[in-house]
Parts: C-alpha cells; sequence; structure tokens
C-alpha cells in the first residue's frame, strides 16, 4: 500500500550534518529515511523513530537495492538531501591517482547517481526537492585541500546545471554551501592526510594538519547551524545557493575582491608554505 507523505532521503547520517539534520527534519514532522554505511551508526535515530537504511552512495546495486526496498514498502523520495562526503587532505604531488579517483566517487559521482535514482519518484509526484550540501571550499581553494576543493567545486557547477535542468520537472535545487561547523570532519581528514615519506612537504608538515583541522577553527556549534538551515529549508521561498556557518560569507568574498597573487600569498602563509626550504639556486615567487 502506497504512502500518502513522500520521504524526505539523507545521505551520509552515521553521524555529523546528516545525522543532526535527519534528527531535526524528523522534528518538524517531515518522513525522513537516514541512511549510512553502517546500520550501527543509526541506531539512536531508528530509537527515535525515523526510517533508517544501510546504502554505500558509491555502489550502483546498493542505491538500487535501497530504491526497490522502499517501492516495496509503498515509499516514493520526495526530497534528497545528498550529505554523504568526506575530505582527501594532503599535497596534490602525493595523492594517488586512487585517492583522486575515490575523492570524486563519494563527493561528486554519488550525488549524481542518487539524483538520477530519485527523479522518477519525484516526477510522479509532480514536485520534488534536491539538497546537495557542497561547500564554500569550493568557491576559494586552499593549498592542501587540493582534491577536496576541487570535488566540491565540481558539486557546485553539478548543482547549478541541475537547478536549471530540473526546474521544468517541477524539481527545485538547492546547494548549501557551510563554512566551518564543529564536528568530527578535522579529526577525520587528519586522519586521511596523503603525505609521503618522502615528500618535500614534510618540512612544513604542522601546515598541511594545519589544513586538515581548518574547519574546526571558530567553527560553529552544529546545533546553531543546524537551526539556521532548517529554518531556510522549511521556507517556501528557501534561496537557491544557503551560505551558513563560520567564514561561509567571508571565503567567497575573499575570492571575489581579493587580487589572486594577495590571495596565494595569504593562503600560503597560513598554511606555512613560505616557510618551505627553496631549492638551490631558485627565487622565491613574490
Amino acid at each position: 500500500m502506497a504512502h500518502e507523505t513522500p520521504l524526505v532521503l539523507i545521505t551520509g547520517c552515521g553521524s555529523g550534518i546528516g545525522h543532526a539534520l535527519a534528527l531535526a527534519l524528523h522534528r518538524q514532522g517531515l518522513k525522513v529515511c537516514a541512511t549510512a554505511r553502517r546500520m550501527e551508526t543509526l541506531t539512536e535515530l531508528t530509537q527515535a523513530g525515523l526510517l533508517t537504511r544501510s546504502l554505500d552512495v558509491t555502489r550502483a546495486d546498493d542505491i538500487a537495492r535501497l530504491m526497490t526496498g522502499l517501492h516495496a514498502e509503498g515509499w516514493q523520495v520526495g526530497a534528497l538531501i545528498n550529505n554523504a562526503g568526506f575530505g582527501a587532505m594532503g599535497p596534490i604531488l602525493d595523492v594517488s591517482d586512487e585517492a583522486w579517483r575515490h575523492q570524486f566517487e563519494v563527493n561528486l559521482f554519488a550525488p549524481m547517481a542518487m539524483v538520477r535514482a530519485v527523479v522518477p519518484d519525484m516526477r510522479a509526484l509532480g514536485r520534488g526537492r534536491v539538497i546537495n550540501i557542497s561547500s564554500v571550499s569550493g568557491i576559494l581553494t586552499t593549498p592542501f585541500a587540493g582534491p577536496y576543493c576541487a570535488s566540491k567545486a565540481a558539486m557546485n557547477a553539478a548543482s547549478d546545471a541541475l537547478r536549471m535542468e530540473l526546474a521544468p520537472l517541477g524539481i527545485e535545487v538547492i546547494t548549501v554551501q557551510p563554512g566551518g561547523i564543529q564536528s568530527a570532519f578535522g579529526q577525520t581528514a587528519a586522519q586521511q592526510i596523503n603525505l609521503a615519506p618522502d615528500s618535500p612537504y614534510q618540512a612544513v608538515k604542522a601546515g598541511v594538519m594545519a589544513r586538515a583541522n581548518e574547519s574546526q577553527d571558530q567553527a560553529t556549534p552544529i546545533g546553531e547551524f543546524i537551526d539556521g538551515l532548517v529554518a531556510q529549508l522549511m521556507r517556501p521561498d528557501c534561496p537557491p545557493v544557503v551560505r551558513l556557518g563560520s567564514k561561509s560569507r567571508l571565503l567567497p568574498f575573499l575570492k571575489r575582491h581579493v587580487p589572486v597573487r594577495l590571495l596565494d600569498r595569504m593562503l600560503s602563509k597560513r598554511f606555512q608554505l613560505d616557510q618551505m626550504p627553496p631549492l638551490p639556486g631558485a627565487e622565491r615567487p613574490r
């Protein structure tokens, strides 16, 4: 038997933003299906009355299994929140092809696969909403976060295209670009740094670590961020791009208004690239 209420399907709910957002939307009276790779990370959400399912967003067969199961239970997806993601940190010279591919598999290819999977439901409903959790790191690129920044820049661009392409189908696309939000993101990123033992950037390892933890510097409490985000999402006229959290407006402002060479110097100093030992006979960039 079909359910009258469409689902809000959220990826990456095992912790952080996804976990908190799922609970917050549930409290708003929405029917939420929270997903994560490991079901044990969803125990609190299950106990709170949310629908919970396991999902590895990088596996097409897993996405198909999820959708088939929901349809068998009579559910249709009316809103998708692409939240699952991670940050591959480290100097680009030390990032392998495999690490690059995995970064884009999780942060770009998987969200687009999720969109393709749910659009048929939304078309049948005659309406829908896709919410992509991206980052201001997709606007302002920093040293030692090249893969992450590139994947979020690609997410921002893909979201822009989706917003225009899905509008005639009655589907709204919203891109959320958080700044620094208190979470385990920095700790997780620090544990996944790409830094080879013989890397020339070992000389500024502290700067590499600083970038991995940058999102937690003066970060906005997650509860405050979620309250602001839910308030925006519940508006009938929610803006197409939502920026919330520490530095979420400052970083785009710097990108737009600060000359490239000056911004390069500022960021190089912030992450200690100005302390790299020069090559013999080499002159430092000015």
